[in-house]
């Protein structure tokens, strides 16, 4: 179980600091024009035209997986790349089917699994009635 959970931490960081960074630096090709639905690409240009929704999204990404890598604050790592990966399954789902899903798809089981692996760790986050300080 050790190995299990310490590989998929690992996928998960290597695929978020990859993308994350990739966010930044443009090394990786983008899809060939003409393939992206016009809902795909209105959504990325506005992101883009923002002026901080596309560096804030991947700037998460980068500082989750290097959290994960490090094997530093894991649920905190998950709990910023939860919204992210929900997006991503979104996003393929309903503006790009013909996309890479399936990369969507192991970022999702890879989460839910170090998510269920760490389950101890979020039950307070998940508690109906909170604790406060007095």
């Amino acid at each position: 179980m050790r190995v299990a959970v310490t590989v998929a931490r690992l996928l998960l960081g290597i695929l978020f600091f990859v993308v994350g960074i990739n966010g930044f630096l443009m090394f990786l090709p983008p899809p060939p024009p003409g393939t992206l639905p016009s809902g795909a690409v209105a959504l990325s240009t506005a992101f883009a035209q923002s002026g901080y929704l596309m560096q804030l999204a991947m700037g998460t990404q980068v500082v989750a997986a290097i959290l994960l890598l490090a094997d530093q604050f894991v649920p905190l790592a998950l709990a910023l790349l939860a919204p992210v990966i929900v997006n991503i399954i979104a996003f393929h789902l309903f503006l790009w089917r013909g996309g890479s899903l399936p990369m969507g798809v192991l970022a999702l089981g890879l989460e839910i699994f170090l998510a269920w692996a760490y389950g101890p760790s979020f039950r307070p986050m998940l508690a109906r009635r909170a604790e406060r300080r007095a």
